[in-house]
């Protein structure tokens, strides 16, 4: 993989990680048609960890204030209607997709990792389901109304994404709505979840990789490809949490369901690298 390639497919990790269109979808359909060396399940979740970084720098205010609310009195943390998030819930609900990838991660690579049939089949059905808890759900409650059961909730929905075309951001919002989320409120929601999930997946594949030994060749496309999805993460953030707080998810429903479509045809005239 060269460094050029390494860059692009930094760019896309960070903008589709957030946007809810899937990343491992669009970094496997950027080798099925280009026919790019795009590198392991390994490659692709450490530039994950730039993604990571994207998170922890713009809502430092929100993790600051879940670190600091650990060490206030029970009673103010329980009793207070406006009292804050506390960290604990966070990991708690991380738990499904951790113990999911952790037993099955390997098992979901060889399935699932090299099916264009069924990323497409997913990046439809998921892409009709975030449209109907968009249409469906009261979208009248804010993060301060987020409960335990919301976590639990969203949670266990957050571990679909390991499957390609689903996408963790895609799910977890999706799963914010249906529980009556704001809009805003279903992608904050998303992306405080996922950073516990991120990780370590990021940490546990790049301990792999250490263990194995990179070269030089091997270690630049990774380090240019974590920054640049660092980057693009951050402003991918910012664009959509502005986004949300005035307009639908209609624009990602129709992307997904037509990328989603192009693919599947794409796969069955055989136009496709696999």
């Amino acid at each position: 993989m060269t460094a050029l390639e390494a860059l692009i497919l930094g760019v896309i990790q960070g903008v589709t990680e957030f946007i809810p269109i899937s990343s491992s979808a669009h970094l496997l359909i950027v080798r099925w048609v280009f026919g790019w060396d795009t590198g392991t399940v390994a490659f692709d979740a450490v530039i994950h960890l730039g993604t990571l970084l994207a998170l922890l720098l713009f809502f430092w205010r929100e993790w600051y204030q879940l670190v600091v609310s650990q060490f206030r009195s029970k009673r103010r943390a329980n009793d207070r209607e406006d009292a804050p998030m506390l960290l604990w819930p966070i990991l708690f609900a991380s738990i499904p997709a951790a113990a999911v990838g952790f037993k099955f991660q390997d098992t979901i690579d060889s399935v699932f990792r090299d099916q264009p049939l069924l990323t497409g089949a997913m990046l439809i059905l998921m892409g009709l389901a975030l449209y109907a808890a968009d249409r469906a759900g009261r979208k009248n409650r804010p993060m301060g109304a987020v409960k335990l059961l919301d976590w639990v909730f969203i949670g266990l929905a957050q571990a679909l994404a390991l499957i390609p075309g689903v996408s963790r951001s895609g799910i977890t919002i999706t799963a914010g709505l249906a529980a009556g989320l704001e809009r805003e409120a279903a992608a904050r929601f998303s992306f405080l979840l996922g950073a516990p999930v991120i990780l370590g997946a990021g940490a546990w594949e790049l301990h792999k990789v250490m263990k194995i030994g990179l070269t030089s060749a091997d270690a630049m496309p990774m380090i240019v490809g974590t920054v640049a999805s660092a980057i693009s993460g951050f402003f991918c953030i910012k664009f959509l949490i502005g986004y949300l707080k005035t307009r639908t998810t209609g624009i990602f429903v129709v992307y997904r369901v037509a990328l989603g479509l192009a693919l599947i045809a794409a796969s069955l005239t055989g136009r496709l690298h696999l």
